[in-house]
């Protein structure tokens, strides 16, 4: 049994950006699709779609790259564990990375991106940082 299914799809994620793969599959939950929302609203990957593959539901993950082949995600990184919950207010969600990286926020309205979160004066749980 896997205890955190955000952090091993953040991993794939990451591993199929480095290795230059088109595509990636991940383990299905509700909650990584719609951090996959943000990631595809923000222009982090193409697209996603949910698949049945022996009766399971899996996420494939269309992966995105500049002109030169580079990935456009430099870094993915969990933040929130299930060890250690991590939570802030809006004003601590303003920036990252200067305006060009994203944090993903767990809020009462949603899985959103951290400038959604401040706009909308909501915190919540900072489940993962990207840039």
């Amino acid at each position: 049994m896997m205890s955190d299914i955000i952090a091993d799809g953040l991993t794939r994620i990451r591993n199929a950006a480095a290795r230059k793969l088109d595509t990636t599959t991940l383990l299905y939950s509700k909650l990584m699709t719609n951090v996959l929302d943000v990631f595809k609203d923000k222009g982090y990957i193409e697209t996603y779609k949910v698949e049945e593959k022996d009766g399971k539901p899996e996420i494939v993950v269309v992966l995105k790259y500049d002109e030169n082949g580079n990935s456009v995600i430099n870094e993915v990184t969990r933040l929130s564990k299930p060890g250690r919950r991590v939570y802030k207010g809006y004003e601590e969600l303003k920036n990252y990375k200067n305006g060009y990286g994203t944090i993903v926020v767990s809020t009462n309205k949603g899985v959103i991106a951290n400038d959604e979160a401040y706009k909308n004066k909501v915190g919540g749980e900072v489940i993962c940082s990207i840039w």
